[in-house]
């Protein structure tokens, strides 16, 4: 991806060193992964620490110490702050005044949070309740390293479907899926899907504009491509070794966020990414 460095955004928050309690948080692209993968392995409901209500990991009082970064960690900063800046000076353009800048937080090992406290296994994720975008950078190693999802587009991609929340919370979708949720528990998992789906067609619409603006290498799409691939629902069961379960899907099948994604990314309208309508 084409990009310079405009320094670290205002709307950027680094907690990198510090810690404190440990629970699950909701909303991530990657949230799951380890607890589901957990879960298929012993049996176990570890997927319920993803649940804002559910209760503490352990009780260790927080504390901060001195944090040393590497250059290349540094550098990735400064490639998710302008990821956080564009998309954003993007969707400001899309939403005019309607659109309100959210808050990237930065941290390692665990976080608090308006959704509660949560580990770094809970992956990136989005919370409604303070509108902050929340990730530990080691995820981008995991992407890369576990899930074969490499690049730099594949990085940005994972930051531009949290945006993607961010979005869904100033349009009034999230809470009105969560409303549907605890009316018709039995459709849950089925709305969570749809949402989640939907982030992956407006981080689409990110990528669009950065097409039109000649900032992709030759690679660029595929690599978010294989983000989304990596890590479906479906993959993810697979590599927890247990069967394929569509009704336990909580963010889509590899070939549905591909097919989300490459929607926004190509069609670069918000009409594009209705996956409540059935299409």
């Amino acid at each position: 991806m084409q990009w310079t460095s405009r320094g670290r955004s205002r709307d950027l928050e680094d907690r990198r060193g510090q810690s404190g309690l440990r629970r699950a948080a909701p909303f991530g692209i990657g949230g799951v992964l380890l607890l589901l993968v957990l879960s298929l392995v012993t049996g176990q409901d570890f997927l319920s620490l993803a649940d804002p209500g559910g209760g503490t990991l352990d009780t260790s009082s927080s504390s901060s110490e001195p944090y040393t970064a590497s250059p290349e960690e540094e550098r990735l900063v400064d490639f998710v702050s302008f990821v956080l800046d564009d998309s954003q000076d993007v969707w400001t353009q899309v939403l005019g005044p309607r659109y309100q800048r959210a808050r990237l937080v930065l941290f390692t090992d665990t976080v608090e949070s308006a959704c509660g406290l949560a580990q770094s296994a809970t992956g990136p994720f989005y919370c409604p309740g303070d509108q902050r975008v929340y990730i530990d950078l080691g995820f981008y190693r995991e992407l890369q390293q576990r899930f074969g999802a490499a690049g730099d587009f594949a990085q940005a991609y994972v930051l531009a479907h949290e945006i993607g929340h961010h979005v869904q919370t100033l349009l009034g979708t999230e809470n009105q899926v969560r409303q549907a949720q605890r009316s018709n528990p039995s459709r849950a998992n089925e709305l969570s899907v749809r949402m989640e789906l939907q982030a992956d067609c407006y981080a689409g619409i990110w990528g669009h504009t950065t097409s039109q603006r000649n900032m992709l290498d030759a690679d660029d799409v595929d690599e978010a491509l294989n983000a989304a691939a990596a890590i479906g629902d479906d993959r993810i069961q697979r590599m927890g070794g247990g069967r394929v379960a569509p009704e336990r899907f909580t963010h889509g099948s590899s070939a549905q966020r591909v097919e989300w994604f490459r929607r926004g990314f190509d069609e670069g309208r918000l009409e594009a990414c209705d996956t409540f309508g059935g299409r």
